[in-house]
């Protein structure tokens, strides 16, 4: 077993190594620049995000399907994986991380664009939508849309299941004492009685449960900096400095360079905000919208929340955090966030508990639903339904298990699922820039798009 962690460990290693970084920070940057920088209407994309295109065709509103991709999305990765990313990076894995968020904004502009322009409707009314559509309708390479599908249903075992039950579980157990048993048998069937009434139940429990995680986190995060705010400028200064500089060893802090930096930073952002993955256009494809590009900016808002914002506040936890208090180890990711909370008293812990039980559960409802969409571009509603009893059957196995060859699996298989969505993204950038310069350069955003268009 100790072989077979080794070797999977060392496939993720490399799937997420400098080729992945470069190609989809790469398409981060591309897209960023031929779009003419989409994120210059961030706050027109969070208004658009809170409103309702009632007659227009979809599932679900806009935030809706905002709500379900960010409850995907949003994950342990926050605050987790950001601490990770500190103890091996250093404070400037922060700001790498930051601008990873930045220049992906426009990734998950255009994934959100694409599943609505080349979106189908079913015979039931239902909208179906993604990256395997437009690799197939779009790009006519519909191989590559089973592939991505495949590499989707996979992932879904991994980080959409198993590795978030665990989470769950360890949780209860270490806080509370709970068998995780018991924590899997409830989780499972929580998840597959939300998963029963389909994308709009899966949204109305994420349009609730999404705010309140976020407003939770967010607000334990700024408690915390408020306690730490004579080290918030030399925090700032450390972390804008470390991503250019050499870090020596010292004030809590291992020794880093700007290499070690800038690649945790750079992984750990991209890994958690998703874009380029394709996993939220499945979600954004379901979207009561009249356009594409409505959808896309509410798409894009994702990322925004996700690492700009999210990501950035951890960030500045866990430095403030290092620097008040050197004496503590933080060589360990989980550590140094458990450590951070710990100073918030009374409820310090309590809102680390809840903000993991939360964000794993909604995680695993968000992949529920899209490797449900991936199966049945495969084989479906009669495969759905195997699929769906054998996908939560694995939640409770994940909540009993050692899982770090499962998670190195996951994260391979999350790496792979990215390579057919970026072809689609890179080949198919014309389209988006047509429908971005009509739509929104051309001031024409409340237009209703002609049908024949999509």
């Amino acid at each position: 077993m100790e072989l077979f962690e080794q070797i999977t460990a060392s496939v993720s290693s490399f799937l997420w190594g400098w080729p992945m970084i470069i190609l989809l920070l790469g398409t981060h940057i591309f897209l960023t620049i031929r779009l003419k920088f989409p994120q210059r209407k961030i706050f027109t994309a969070i208004r658009l995000s809170f409103k309702k295109d009632p007659d227009s065709e979809g599932d679900v509103s806009q935030f809706g399907a905002l709500a379900t991709s960010l409850a995907a999305t949003i994950g342990t990765g926050n605050i987790i994986g950001v601490a990770t990313a500190v103890a091996f990076g250093g404070p400037g894995a922060v700001f790498w991380c930051w601008l990873t968020g930045v220049f992906g904004i426009a990734t998950k502009y255009a994934e959100g664009l694409l599943a609505i322009k080349y979106r189908v409707k079913t015979a039931s009314g239902e909208m179906l939508g993604g990256p395997m559509y437009a690799l197939e309708r779009g790009l006519k390479q519909k191989w590559l849309g089973i592939l991505f599908c495949i590499f989707t249903a996979l992932a879904a075992f991994g980080i959409g299941s198993t590795v978030q039950a665990n989470s769950i579980a360890l949780l209860m157990q270490e806080t509370y004492g709970i068998s995780a048993h018991l924590t899997g048998i409830v989780v499972a069937l929580g998840i597959a009685l939300v998963i029963f009434f389909g994308v709009k139940g899966i949204a109305r429990v994420c349009m609730t449960l999404v705010p309140l995680m976020a407003i939770l986190y967010i607000g334990g995060c700024i408690y915390i900096l408020f306690l730490n705010h004579a080290y918030l400028g030399e925090a700032l200064k450390l972390i804008i400095s470390s991503a250019f500089t050499p870090h020596a060893a010292g004030g809590g802090f291992l020794g880093t360079s700007v290499m070690l930096a800038a690649r945790y930073g750079i992984a750990r952002g991209l890994f958690s905000n998703e874009s380029g993955l394709g996993s939220a256009p499945i979600v954004a494809a379901a979207a009561q919208t009249r356009n594409p590009v409505r959808q896309a900016l509410v798409s894009s808002t994702g990322t925004f929340w996700d690492t700009v914002i999210i990501c950035a506040l951890t960030g500045l936890v866990l430095v403030t955090s290092v620097l008040a208090f050197p004496d503590i180890d933080y060589t360990q990711g989980g550590a140094l966030t458990k450590a951070a909370f710990g100073k918030i008293p009374y409820v310090g812990t309590s809102i680390l508990a809840i903000g993991i039980l939360t964000f794993a559960f909604s995680t695993i409802l968000g992949w529920g639903y899209y490797s449900g969409k991936a199966i049945e571009y495969l084989g479906g509603k009669k495969l759905l339904r195997v699929y769906r009893v054998i996908w939560i059957s694995s939640i409770y196995f994940g909540s009993t298990m050692n899982l770090q060859a499962v998670w190195n699996i996951a994260d391979s298989v999350n790496a792979l699922m990215a390579v057919p969505n970026l072809v689609s993204l890179l080949f198919l950038s014309g389209v988006a820039v047509k429908e971005t310069q009509k739509y929104l350069w051309e001031n024409r955003l409340e237009e209703t798009a002609d049908p024949e268009d999509l």
